[in-house]
């Protein structure tokens, strides 16, 4: 059935487009989070396999937000890994060693450029004429800034 939801087709497909560019790169950067919680050593191994887990939960229950909203608005979201590394701007995990300042200051970078590509999809999807995902993705930028925040303190 036809979406009808006073939005312009030609719209709505281009905020479809920036909301799964967007799942791709939650998606990538949720698997950098739980390659983290895994695989950390050291003596703040406990707190921050425990803090690592928060985040991943936290993106878990964000990537299928996005998900959803990408079909409210008519259009289908992308599910391959194939689709996400093509549309992603994140890239594998750099850093080799196991300790948290590496992982840290990697995920951070990560949650930076997120949130910088976010302030830019917000612009977007004003002019687009769709509120509801406008201010959905100030709901995501508000997120991402706070872990930003809590990424910054935990660097030495």
């Amino acid at each position: 059935m036809k979406t009808n939801i006073g939005i312009k087709e030609t719209n709505r497909k281009a905020v479809a487009e920036i909301l799964n560019k967007l799942l791709a790169d939650e998606t990538v950067l949720y698997t950098k989070v739980r390659n983290a919680h895994w695989n950390i050593e050291g003596q703040d191994f406990h707190a921050q396999h425990l803090f690592f887990e928060e985040l991943y939960n936290d993106l878990a229950e964000l990537i299928d937000e996005i998900a959803e909203r990408v079909r409210a608005i008519g259009h289908y979201a992308v599910g391959t890994l194939k689709e996400y590394l093509a549309l992603t701007q994140l890239t594998e995990m750099k850093y080799k060693k196991n300790d948290s300042q590496g992982y840290i200051a990697e995920l951070l970078n990560d949650y930076e450029s997120l949130i910088i590509s976010l302030r830019e999809d917000i612009q977007k999807v004003e002019e687009l004429e769709d509120a509801g995902t406008e201010d959905f993705l100030v709901g995501i930028l508000e997120k991402h800034e706070k872990t930003a925040w809590m990424l910054r303190a935990h660097i030495a």
